[in-house]
């Protein structure tokens, strides 16, 4: 963090962030809100990874993803071209797949 502090003081970019605040102050709250968010969401993914795993972890990534991505083309009217949409569905093939025979499989490995 310091390296970073003495870059913005090298480079004069704290300045520019200062000025941008002082003429726009509304923006302010709205960082501290993503700051607080993003915070949070760093200590949920690291909760995540401590007790279920970074496999766990990456699978609920992937599938809040597929769900975003589903949310944009239903809600917004979105549209994605054909490529988009077969990734779409191998994305969503995999994590059926691993829901149904993920376990099965590990589980048939331990015996």
């Amino acid at each position: 963090s310091s390296g970073i502090n003495a870059e913005y003081g090298i480079t004069g970019e704290i300045w520019q962030a200062i000025n941008f605040c002082l003429k726009y102050p509304a923006i302010v709250p709205e960082m501290i809100t993503f700051g607080i968010a993003s915070a949070l969401g760093q200590n949920f993914i690291f909760i995540t990874v401590s007790e279920f795993g970074p496999l766990m972890c990456s699978i609920m990534t992937t599938t809040r993803k597929f769900f975003t991505i589903l949310g944009s083309v239903v809600l917004f009217g979105n549209t994605l071209i054909m490529r988009q949409w077969i990734g779409t569905l191998v994305v969503f093939t995999g994590l059926v797949l691993d829901s149904l025979y993920g376990k099965t499989i590990k589980q048939a490995a331990k015996i």
